[in-house]
């Protein structure tokens, strides 16, 4: 019988594989700690036991406002292991991002830094702040050295919550997402089934831990196999590189996740060298479309066939190319086991005749059961029981599925969401500007660059790096726009709506 909880699938490997190597820390390409499975399931103890001691319980919410580092999975595991819920976010959101997702969350507490402490205070004194230094190796914190490495579980069912995931929305301020025990664990498992991930894998982690990608589609399901883990501390061509080519030792690696801007890097870095990755067996992308002439580029230098896949924070892993089958470049792949997809005509929720394009709608054991205090904004993305999605696509003759295009009108730059009316709320603020229109346009590096058409107040004389520098103050440097133009007039139809493709029109041919 499958676990009910992440953490019970997770102390079960601990208890199959407590001797075998869990989690390799890297720093800078170096390696700093190693922990085998057993005491990876101590230090977690340790922590849980700290943040009972702050009043941490089942169903609170608590940020991890961290750097990626072997704390944060010990932190994460913990709050499991007390039925609290998981809150990752980006450590380098800024002032005006944090304070939004501080007031949303309302977090029992936030694990941090020292040096994001005032930034903190200044946001909101009031937060209890459990502040650590992720600089260190985990075995010189006070915590594994002060704590009892004996923890006695909560009782967890599954559709208790466990993870909070934020993600841009149409509506400008990013939604937390809500994950079951139930979504975690059946998700993980799919991942397992159709990519065959198991403890003789190892997986070279290159990955942010704060987004599903990193966490639940790498992270989990590798602890939940039992496999290995070389967890990098951040992506570096160069050390990545290193590490996947390496045939030696305990840390040659098997399996790769990245985004396709990461492999962009990986293959500039590689250059003209002839390198051999005859050793591992799975490169897979996701989180952004990967061009068919990048997936040849991708066999070509590592020599395998790369498998693409498409998730989503509120649905969990939907589509993979096979393991063992054909894998087709542009597409996302077939249905996951227990993925049920319906191609759908958006105004009238009737299903598109064989071949055509359509919305996908998808109905799945590790779908969101909605936002975080926005009832109304998960009316809207459920019918009967469907979900969804906002993207079109549509389904060949061997039914392997592609994305055309996308409803909602959503930025997906470098793997990252970006939400254009949360862009536009900031430029808008400007003194001299009427108002602005964020869109993405290809770009072949990023799959997609965040761009912006703004109208400025009569009179007014206002420089493009002006904007760029004002939303950086304000956003994170991935959500502010390349490339910003001025115009007379935003194009809009007869109700008053942008336009959005005759924005994007503006940007041709620059």
């Amino acid at each position: 019988m499958k676990p009910s909880s992440l953490i019970q699938a997770v102390s079960n490997s601990a208890t199959i594989h407590s001797q075998d190597a869990a989690i390799t820390f890297l720093r800078k390409g170096k390696q700093e700690t190693k922990l085998n499975y057993m005491q990876l399931e101590q230090d977690a103890n340790r922590f849980a036991n700290r943040f009972q001691s702050m009043g941490v319980a089942k169903g609170d919410r608590v940020i991890l406002f961290l750097q990626k580092s072997l704390m944060f999975v010990t932190a994460h595991l913990a709050l499991q292991k007390l039925g609290a819920v998981t809150v990752p976010l980006n450590p380098d959101f800024k002032k005006f991002e944090m304070a939004y997702l501080l007031h949303d969350a309302q977090a029992k507490v936030i694990l941090l830094e020292a040096d994001k402490a005032d930034f903190i205070n200044a946001i909101d004194p009031q937060v209890v702040q459990m502040i650590v230094d992720s600089q260190k190796p985990l075995q010189d914190l006070d915590i594994v050295k002060d704590e009892s490495g004996q923890f006695s579980p909560a009782s967890i069912q599954e559709n208790d919550p466990g993870i909070m995931i934020y993600t841009s929305g149409t509506t400008g301020n990013p939604k937390g997402v809500i994950l079951t025990q139930r979504n975690l664990v059946s998700d993980a498992f799919n991942i397992i089934d159709v990519w065959q991930i198991s403890e003789s894998d190892t997986l070279c982690h290159a990955l942010p831990l704060f987004h599903v990608h990193g966490l639940c589609f790498a992270l989990h399901t590798t602890l939940m196999a039992g496999s290995h883990i070389l967890l990098l501390d951040r992506f570096s061509p160069q050390n990545v590189t290193d590490i996947l080519s390496n045939k030696k030792g305990d840390q040659v690696c098997t399996v790769f996740m990245a985004v396709p801007a990461m492999y962009a890097k990986l293959i500039q870095s590689i250059g003209e060298q002839k390198m051999d990755f005859g050793h591992l067996r799975l490169f897979t992308s996701g989180s952004a479309p990967l061009l068919p002439r990048d997936f040849e580029r991708i066999r070509e230098i590592f020599g395998k066939e790369p498998v693409e896949r498409e998730g989503m924070s509120e649905t969990g892993m939907n589509f993979s190319n096979p393991l063992q089958g054909r894998r087709k470049a542009g597409s996302i792949g077939l249905p996951m086991p227990g993925v049920n997809v319906r191609l759908v005509e958006p105004e009238t929720g009737a299903d598109v005749s064989a071949g055509q394009t359509g919305e996908i709608w998808l109905r799945s054991p590790a779908i969101t059961p909605g936002y975080w205090q926005k009832s109304a904004e998960t009316a809207e993305v459920f019918a009967n029981g469907w979900f969804k999605t906002g993207d079109l696509g549509h389904m060949d003759a061997d039914g392997y599925y592609y994305l055309t295009d996308r409803l909602k009108h959503i930025i997906i730059s470098g793997g990252e969401n970006i939400s254009p009316k949360e862009v536009e709320a900031v430029i808008n603020q400007i003194p001299g500007v009427f108002e602005s229109a964020v869109v993405g346009i290809p770009d072949e590096k990023w799959g997609e660059k965040v761009v912006t058409a703004v109208v400025l107040k009569p009179g007014v004389s206002i420089g493009s790096d002006d904007v760029i520098s004002h939303c950086k103050f304000y956003l994170h440097d991935w959500k502010c726009s390349k490339e910003v133009i001025f115009v007379r007039e935003l194009p809009r139809n007869s109700m008053g709506k942008v336009l959005i493709e005759e924005v994007r029109n503006f940007f041709k041919g620059k």
